[in-house]
């Protein structure tokens, strides 16, 4: 078993405009994951720093951040006096969304994985980020939910800025107007030519 210090991700630097649409590709264990968690603030960084100056949203379906031991509605409450949001009309919008019944006044230690990320996921879409960042975890549940999500973030919130991380190369095609390819560490920025990223990836 290996010891010591692993470097992930080696001097990534890049901006991202309001309204900006990033596709991010790479390899299984490249750093994609890791690099949306840290710009979300949900992992630590070794060195370097993130300049914000947009509302970022945690990672979408990201249920990490969830107290285990309280309900989902607790941990719903808790997340509305953080966000000055309305419990009742918050509640009624994830119960509607999530689709978890009864769960929803359970422990969330006792969700599954995709229980969690539909909670996660639901909660996202309830504050209004200027900037969301979706990793390929939220396409849990059904075909519904998938459609569900698509609305929400494609079509209702457009005009937001995002970083995606995904392997569906017709889908960054699709989605993302900007894209970069992260390979031995290294941030490697395509621009507006997601064709380019994509050939890229595909030759690894």
């Amino acid at each position: 078993m290996g010891h010591g210090r692993h470097r992930v991700l080696d001097k990534v630097n890049f901006q991202l405009n309001p309204g900006e649409k990033l596709g991010v590709l790479g390899r299984n264990g490249a750093g994609k994951s890791t690099l949306i968690r840290i710009i979300g603030g949900v992992e630590p960084m070794t060195s370097g720093r993130i300049e914000r100056s947009m509302s970022i949203s945690w990672p979408l379906a990201f249920g990490g951040a969830f107290q285990g031991s309280l309900s989902g509605l607790d941990n719903l409450r808790f997340i509305c006096r953080i966000y000055d949001l309305d419990y009742q009309s918050t509640r009624e919008y994830v119960d509607d969304f999530a689709e978890l019944g009864v769960q929803l006044a359970e422990p969330v230690k006792t969700y599954s994985s995709g229980m969690r990320a539909r909670l996660a996921f639901a909660l996202s879409i309830m504050i209004e980020f200027d900037c969301y960042l979706i990793d390929e975890i939220i396409m849990v549940g059904d075909a519904r939910f998938h459609k569900r999500c698509q609305e929400e973030l494609f079509v209702k919130r457009k005009d937001r800025a995002m970083i995606v991380v995904s392997h569906d190369m017709g889908f960054i095609h699709g989605v993302c107007d900007h894209a970069a390819l992260i390979a031995n560490g290294k941030f490697i920025q395509y621009g507006e030519d997601t064709g380019a990223a994509i050939a890229a990836y595909e030759a690894l």
